[in-house]
C-alpha cells in the first residue's frame, strides 16, 4: 500500500460532511477551504499540487500545481497530519447540497475519472491529476470541457456531487445515455463520448441541451440528479432584474413596483 489507510464516517443527509479518523502519523489531503472542524494536535500544511509526492523538486511541484489550475481548482491543497499520540478526527464539508461518495481506489482498478470540481479529500498518496479527452467532440461539447479530473492510487478518496447519486454498473457493450452535466465519475474502462441530439425540434425546444453523454461499458458510472450548474441557472433565472428585492410579492413588492416608476 502506497497510500495512508484512513477510517471515515459520513454524517448527514443532504448537507453531508465526512469525518476522517487519523492514527498517529497519518495524513489526509483536502481541497483548500473544505475544512469543517478538527481535533487538537492535528497539523495543517498548505502544499502545491496534491501532496502525493513532496520528495520531488520545485519544478515537479509547479507542474502538479499547474495541472490543478487546468482543472479549475486552486493552486494549493491542505494536508492534515495527526501529530498526537492517539486517534484524532478531522471533518470536511461538501460545498453545496448533495452526497459525498467514498471510493476505495484499490477496489476500482486504481483510477477514477471525475468531473473537475468533484474531489473533496483523500488519503495522502492519492494523486489528483488531469485526464485529457481524446476526442475533440467530447472535449468541446461534453459539459466538463476538454479536461476532466483523475484520481489515482490505492487509498480512499471522497468526491461530492449534487442531489441524489446513482451508481450503475455497465456490462461489456452496454450503453447509457445521460445529460452531460449529470456525469460525476466513471472507472477507467468506460468509453465516454458525446452525441448531438437528433431532430431539430428536439434540439431547439426540448429543454435538455444540444448534446448528451454516451457511456459504454464495461465499468462503473456515478450519476448525479442535480448538477450544480443546473441549480445555479435556476436560481439566477428566478432572481428579479436589477438585483431583486427582499420582498417577494405581497404589499412590500407592490410598493417597490410603484417606487421604481
Amino acid at each position: 500500500m502506497n497510500n495512508h489507510e484512513i477510517d471515515y464516517q459520513i454524517i448527514g443527509d443532504d448537507m453531508q460532511f465526512v469525518e476522517v479518523e487519523l492514527d498517529p502519523g497519518e495524513t489526509v489531503v483536502a481541497e483548500a477551504g473544505s475544512l469543517m472542524m478538527m481535533d487538537d494536535h492535528i497539523h495543517m500544511e498548505t502544499v502545491f499540487g496534491d501532496g502525493s509526492s513532496q520528495a520531488g523538486g520545485l519544478m515537479d511541484k509547479l507542474i502538479g500545481a499547474g495541472k490543478r489550475v487546468l482543472t479549475g481548482e486552486s493552486l494549493f491543497m491542505t494536508m492534515f497530519t495527526n501529530e498526537g499520540s492517539g486517534k484524532k478526527h478531522v471533518s470536511f464539508a461538501s460545498p453545496y447540497p448533495g452526497k459525498i461518495i467514498p471510493m476505495d481506489l484499490s477496489e476500482l482498478d486504481g483510477k477514477i475519472i471525475c468531473q473537475k470540481d468533484a474531489f473533496l479529500a483523500a488519503a495522502k498518496g492519492v494523486s489528483v491529476g488531469i485526464e485529457f479527452q481524446r476526442k475533440l467532440g467530447t472535449g468541446f461539447f461534453g459539459g466538463e470541457g476538454f479536461i476532466m479530473q483523475k484520481l489515482e492510487g490505492d487509498g480512499m478518496a471522497f468526491v461530492h456531487a449534487g442531489g441524489t447519486i446513482h451508481q450503475k454498473t455497465l456490462e461489456p457493450g452496454e450503453t447509457l445515455k445521460i445529460d452531460t452535466g449529470c456525469l460525476v465519475a466513471m472507472t477507467r474502462d468506460v468509453d465516454y463520448d458525446v452525441e448531438f441530439v437528433r431532430g431539430v425540434k428536439t434540439a431547439l425546444f426540448g429543454g435538455e441541451g444540444l448534446f448528451f453523454a454516451t457511456l459504454r461499458g464495461p465499468g462503473t458510472v456515478w450519476v448525479q440528479s442535480l448538477p450544480f450548474s443546473r441549480l445555479a441557472s435556476r436560481v439566477f433565472a428566478a432572481m428579479p432584474a436589477g438585483g431583486g428585492s427582499k420582498d417577494e410579492g405581497g404589499i412590500g413588492g407592490l410598493f417597490n413596483i410603484f417606487s421604481d416608476r
